[in-house]
């Protein structure tokens, strides 16, 4: 007997379903309560297949679950991947291009279904069919993919995922194989939805999940509360462990200045955007031990319109790379400690990255000044001079701070520029539309895994364009057949040599940079500040803050 209840804990602790009485204990000590965000507006859509920004992102993860998952673990860990709703990683057969997966049991989601087979063959099929923004390119080689994307509402991907009910079992198809596949895998868009989710943009309406919280109320104006699954049963600490709050309550319209003073005052317990650089003196002298200063892969950047005057024009361009002072920049955002200019896609310290700089005074490895009598030859000689540029930024302190500055830009260099500022809640989708005919506008772009092809190959491949389409994550509309051949070999050949992929998209980048379709600006690293209330902070480098993972007092 003694030898079958050890066999059994083992069997539960390798399954992740088993908490050890010191953690149970502990976590029943510190659970309970509710932990209050703020941000100065929601992230857009609730829909995880769809959602494509780092604050919508973050919060997903206690509430929704894929066949696989980043661990939820503090640094380099986040970024390893381990079975979610699988019981374990697939086996990998067919010269790497099938991938089997078996489902675990007994998991239900939040409206108390049963999670099943179907579940999760059809969740691939909504990938396509609500036109994610990643369909075309994470998910585009699966067998039966091209059909989907031709005709998005008619997909089955028949011959592409296969769900085995009998057996339990989803086995995925793949073209040709692909070095990426689990990290594609692991993210929002292939998140796991009930059968009967409808194949369109859910909006504001919840969809049910499988975490230990669900969404429970959800208004874009006002705020959202992720309150916890009732059906629960923690079955993978790695993929999905519980958390402490009882709820997270996230409110919306806060100015940043506001938000600051109300952490300070105990009235709420992190925000979402950027600390005011204004009040980051007065933080690091009286509220050290409540700032996190964290590492990202992560790049602010300004894209260039390719397809609409003036930056149709490659001179044009190259202009504004050369006019801009990064390091004007980097002092908007907070100094020196905060951010780093850049001139390239690839981020430092990232897959691929090798430092270019051709937009400066002394073009080379680093930027080290702007060099504006460049820039107005290079406006002269496209004979774009004169004309209108409106640049579209986020309505957050930081952001119109750096549309402003790079309206003064654009006016010194010779062109007629004013900036407007519009809702968070819909900018990002805003400037991605070529109905809304956006020249320029400022966004960031955080990695969605560490790989040079999530910058490269999704930003700038022709197949990241999508003319009238709120997901076109190529905002620039750039497409170069060769780079995008080159990028195609590069993502082959990271299936059997990565340190070779890795030279190729170096080059790459340097390609890509060169064109300037958009204009790299600085690399940020993520600074939080939370309320004396708030514990166990701990910071995941694939997801941010793992919000749930936080207790309070």
């Amino acid at each position: 007997m003694k030898k079958l209840l050890l066999a059994a804990s083992a069997a539960a602790l390798l399954a992740g379903t088993w908490l050890a009485p010191a953690q149970a204990e502990y976590l029943k000590e510190h659970r309970g309560g509710t932990i209050r965000l703020l941000a100065r507006s929601a992230a857009g859509t609730l829909d995880p297949h769809i959602n494509y920004t780092d604050q919508g992102w973050q919060v997903y993860q206690p509430i929704y679950d894929g066949l696989v998952a980043f661990r939820k673990a503090e640094g380099m860990d986040g970024f390893t991947i381990v079975p979610d709703l699988a019981e374990a990683l697939p086996e990998v057969t067919n010269d790497g291009k099938t991938f089997t997966f078996r489902l675990r049991k007994g998991i239900k989601f939040s409206s108390g279904q049963d999670l099943g087979v179907k579940d999760v063959v059809a969740s691939f099929q909504r990938i396509f069919k609500v036109s994610g923004p990643t369909s075309g390119t994470f998910y585009a080689g699966i067998v039966g993919a091209d059909k989907c994307l031709a005709d998005t509402k008619g997909c089955t991907l028949e011959g592409g995922v296969v769900g085995d009910e009998a057996a339990g079992t989803i086995t995925v198809n793949l073209t040709k194989p692909d070095a990426e596949i689990l990290y594609k895998l692991a993210l929002p868009h292939a998140v796991v939805l009930p059968a009967d989710t409808p194949a369109e943009d859910m909006g504001s309406k919840p969809i049910p999940s499988t975490g230990p919280y669900m969404i429970s109320a959800f208004d874009p104006n006002k705020g959202m509360t992720v309150s916890r699954n009732p059906n629960f049963k923690q079955w993978s600490e790695e993929a999905q462990p519980d958390g402490y709050p009882d709820v997270v309550q996230y409110d919306f319209g806060l100015s940043e200045e506001a938000a600051v003073t109300a952490i300070q005052n105990g009235e709420a317990d992190w925000m979402f955007d950027a600390l005011p650089s204004d009040r980051l003196g007065e933080l690091g002298s009286k509220s050290m031990d409540q700032l996190h200063i964290s590492p990202l892969s992560a790049w602010w950047y300004a894209p260039l319109n390719n397809r609409l005057a003036p930056f149709d024009n490659e001179k044009a361009r190259q202009a504004v790379a050369y006019a801009i002072d990064r390091n004007t920049l980097v002092k908007l955002f907070g100094g020196k400690v905060l951010a780093s200019p850049v001139c390239q896609v690839l981020p430092p310290d990232f897959p691929g990255h090798e430092d270019y700089c051709p937009f400066t005074k002394d073009p080379g490895a680093k930027w080290s000044a702007p060099d504006l009598d460049k820039a107005k030859q290079l406006v002269e000689e496209s004979g774009t001079k004169g004309q209108k540029v409106t640049i579209i930024v986020e309505d957050t302190a930081i952001s119109r701070s750096i549309g402003v500055y790079l309206q003064s830009v654009l006016t010194t260099i010779g062109y007629v520029a004013d900036v407007k500022p519009i809702s968070s809640n819909i900018q990002f989708t805003y400037i991605q539309n070529t109905n809304n005919k956006v020249q320029m506008s400022v966004t960031q772009w955080y990695k969605d895994y560490p790989a040079a092809s999530d910058f490269l190959n999704i930003l700038f491949s022709c197949a990241s364009f999508r003319e009238g389409s709120d997901a076109s994550i190529n905002i620039a509309g750039f497409c170069d057949k060769d780079i995008d051949a080159k990028m195609q070999k590069a993502l082959d050949l990271g299936v059997t040599d990565q340190k070779a992929a890795d030279k190729l998209w170096a080059e790459i980048d340097k390609q890509v940079t060169d064109k300037a379709p958009a204009v790299g600006l600085f690399t940020p690293k993520r600074l939080d500040f939370v309320s004396k209330r708030v514990g166990n902070f701990k910071f995941n480098r694939q997801f941010n803050w793992m919000i749930t993972q936080s207790w309070v007092q």
